[in-house]
């Protein structure tokens, strides 16, 4: 048996071992922060339509029905557009995808702004999805390949905060615009963070792991040389030495497998590319965990946070002022429990986190279910705790998902787990909404959404595989 030895593998394989040996420095930290302002406005605008559903439906007179589909809309073009991204950012790019995207958010955000009918919002709102779908995954993707593996899940997690922030900053700045200002001021603020396009386009240089996995050879090396200049003036201090790559992988022909980057891989898994790719060898198993958790931690996530500031409103008669506030208090509880996940991951690994973090968000909601939610303070204590855990699991898994998969397929891999993340988005939204306009008591889908979480903390503990610590192309060859 043999594999071609070309000179792409071995310039991918030193582009690997450079980025292993580079410390943390401003440079890290900067491109941390200029694509994290940009997941953190598409975090913005992704939950805003939660808190702006109240007036809509107050102005326009909607059904649940509708609110429903107002509610789920954007979502359904969010797993649309996470599937297409995950396409063009294996194809195109990550910097060009990511800048795109903000882009198509920002002009959407002004054209929901001018809305008068419902028709004409469902459209926006569809085309908006598009682009929120397709930017989280690839920017995950892109995080983790310029990032090294000794404590990547903290670096990477410490950039994933800004989506959860960017969904709490929304609560509050809802709280305060809605019931001053009205709704559509909210999207005309959510319309101003697309000036950073051109800010990515400009500063931010595109991923010298997909540069050589694309066959750009000699600008992956141009580009990994850039930044290593960087790093070095960042630091003060030269770099350490690149550690030695073996010059050719080797051939097991008794087991049909072959060396690469530490690992043993068969050669139908290092042909592996595209969506396909998913489902061949290894990663077929990882492909079965990674979407159930995906989709059963983000039903959980969305079936509560989605329809909180109505319940409250409904159920409890709170001001739509107060119902916006108490929904707050639950989303800052969950960006404390993704901080915590972020110093926490590495020591207790990703699997451990995540099952951990969904086993316990179970019992909560299902003592919720049984005890009835009395009052509005004790639907607060119950779902804020539960938010506390959910979010944990949620933020860990863009950490996760792009560890299970190589460079050729990252951001497919990625996107295919955040379109399966839609679904759950979907459907936990439109579950809630129909037990709720059905008259049953609206606690018996909480009764629903522990049992989810319960077994999507299962096949986390039972099936899922330990990345922690270990560099991406020995993890996925």
């Amino acid at each position: 048996m043999s594999i071609d030895a070309s000179p792409g593998l071995a310039v991918r394989a030193d582009i690997a071992a450079r980025f292993e040996r580079l410390p943390l420095s401003r440079w890290h930290v900067l491109v941390r922060v200029a694509i994290g302002m940009v997941t953190f406005f598409e975090a913005f605008d992704q939950l805003l339509i939660a808190y702006t559903l109240p007036e809509l439906s107050r102005e326009w007179g909607l059904t649940r029905s509708q609110g429903t589909l107002v509610l789920t809309v954007g979502s359904i073009g969010m797993l649309i557009g996470a599937l297409f991204s995950g396409r063009m950012a294996d194809r195109f790019g990550r910097v060009k995808v990511i800048a795109a995207c903000i882009g198509v958010t920002s002009v959407a955000s002004l054209a929901l702004a001018a809305c008068t009918a419902l028709e004409p919002f469902l459209l926006v709102r569809f085309v908006q999805g598009l682009a929120i779908g397709g930017e989280v995954p690839v920017a995950a993707a892109f995080i983790a390949e310029i990032t090294r593996s000794f404590h990547r899940g903290r670096f990477v997690l410490l950039y994933e905060l800004v989506f959860p922030a960017g969904l709490t900053v929304g609560a509050l700045v809802a709280a305060w615009v809605v019931p001053a200002a009205g709704w559509r001021w909210m999207y005309v603020i959510a319309a101003v963070p697309g000036l950073l396009a051109f800010l990515i386009r400009r500063t931010v240089p595109e991923s010298p792991r997909w540069l050589a996995e694309s066959g750009r050879l000699e600008e992956a090396a141009v580009v990994m040389a850039d930044i290593e200049a960087k790093v070095e003036r960042a630091t003060g201090r030269p770099l350490p030495p690149v550690p030695a790559v073996p010059a050719a992988p080797e051939a097991d022909d008794a087991v049909g497998a072959v060396a690469v980057n530490g690992s043993r891989a068969t050669p139908e898994e290092l042909a592996a590319s595209g969506f396909t790719g998913l489902f061949t060898g290894r990663y077929l198993r990882r492909t079965q965990v990674i979407w159930t958790v995906w989709f059963c931690a983000y039903f959980v996530q969305y079936g509560i946070t989605s329809w909180l500031p109505t319940i409250y409103k409904s159920e409890y008669g709170l001001t739509i002022g107060e119902a916006l506030r108490y929904s707050t208090v639950t989303s800052v509880a969950g960006l404390v429990g993704c901080a915590v996940a972020a110093f926490t991951i590495d020591v207790l690994g990703r699997r451990r986190l995540i099952a951990l973090a969904l086993g316990l968000t179970a019992p909560l909601l299902i003592i919720l279910a049984v005890l009835g939610g009395d009052s509005a303070p004790q639907l607060l204590l119950w779902t804020t705790l539960a938010a506390t855990f959910f979010n944990a699991a949620c933020i860990s898994l863009y950490l996760y998902t792009p560890e299970l998969y190589p460079t050729r397929m990252r951001a497919m891999g990625c996107a295919a787990g955040g379109a399966v993340n839609r679904l759950g988005v979907i459907l936990g939204p439109v579950v809630v909404g129909a037990v709720y306009a059905g008259g049953a008591d609206i606690f018996s889908a909480f009764l629903l959404l522990g049992c989810v979480a319960l077994v999507g903390g299962l096949v986390v503990a039972l099936f899922a595989e330990e990345t922690a610590n270990r560099p991406l192309e020995e993890i996925s060859p």
